[in-house]
């Protein structure tokens, strides 16, 4: 099944909705390391849902930046899910996590260099392989920046995608806080990436903090990153958006109005093209 319209991700408080009644919402996002086990409850659920609604799978220790300390049984466990759910997408991170004997809890930010293009490049080729299929890959929040840097995101992205094939999963707010805190450009950065590449979006909250914004997925989507994501549906199309929420998970109600905000501005674009 394909993706459209706004989805919202699977999270275990809300099981039992699903398992109650089918929800007013197009498609259900997880995050593939929650169900690598050979069975249990969790997969159980997965595969009930699966039958109902489209499935995407969203990766967040693949670590296709880390120079050292790559996993290939990560990514083993993950073909095993694919092969599995037969996910309508597959998404990770633009980010490394592990150095040799030690992975890290974090979605950490590369260099936009030649060299972390090249690295990221040959991984990525790798785990489409042997996924035998397209990955989307998400720009992440980052922190800080890198002086060594010799190319701006959106102009890294897309080469990435030029020489792989793959895919761009296009989260807004991550653009929103990385513009507030480092005074980068989202626009820029959008109209850097071809329109045919982006094939997911990710919408979110975020805390404002005296230091910057923080990327928590814990609550609201904001005004200014609902007009952010206004300008991505004039560049890229209807694209299925996710609205994220992964702390202080709400109730169901409140992600389904999301979502639904979501549509309705999707629904606008397309009166406007009309």
């Amino acid at each position: 099944m394909r993706l459209s319209g706004a989805g919202i991700g699977l999270r275990a408080p809300h099981y039992a909705d699903f398992a109650a009644a089918r929800q007013p919402v197009g498609w259900l996002e997880v995050h593939s390391e929650n169900y690598f086990g050979a069975g249990g409850y969790d997969l159980q659920v997965l595969e009930r849902v699966r039958a109902d609604y489209p499935v995407s799978l969203h990766g967040v220790g693949l670590g296709l930046g880390s120079a050292q300390g790559w996993d290939e049984s990560h990514l083993d466990r993950l073909a095993r899910l694919v092969e599995r759910v037969q996910p309508a997408l597959v998404s990770e991170h633009l980010a490394w996590n592990a150095v040799p004997g030690m992975t890290f809890n974090d979605l950490l930010p590369l260099p936009y260099t030649k060299q972390s293009l090249a690295l990221v490049a040959a991984r990525l080729q790798r785990a489409q392989e042997r996924l035998g299929r397209r990955i989307l890959i998400e720009n992440i929040s980052a922190y800080l920046e890198f002086e060594a840097s010799t190319m701006g995101e959106g102009e890294f992205i897309a080469e990435l995608a030029r020489r792989t094939g793959c895919g761009v999963l296009l989260d807004v707010n991550n653009l929103y806080v990385n513009q507030v805190n480092h005074g980068s450009d989202a626009i820029a950065t959008m109209r850097a990436l071809q329109p045919a590449s982006v094939q997911e979006i990710h919408l979110a909250g975020y805390l404002a903090t005296e230091d910057g914004l923080v990327d928590t997925h814990g609550d609201r989507v904001s005004d200014p990153v609902w007009r952010l994501y206004d300008a991505a549906l004039e560049r890229f199309g209807e694209v299925p958006a996710l609205i994220e929420w992964d702390t202080d998970i709400p109730p169901l109600e409140v992600l389904l109005a999301e979502a639904a905000k979501a549509d309705a501005r999707m629904e606008g674009l397309h009166a406007r093209a009309a």
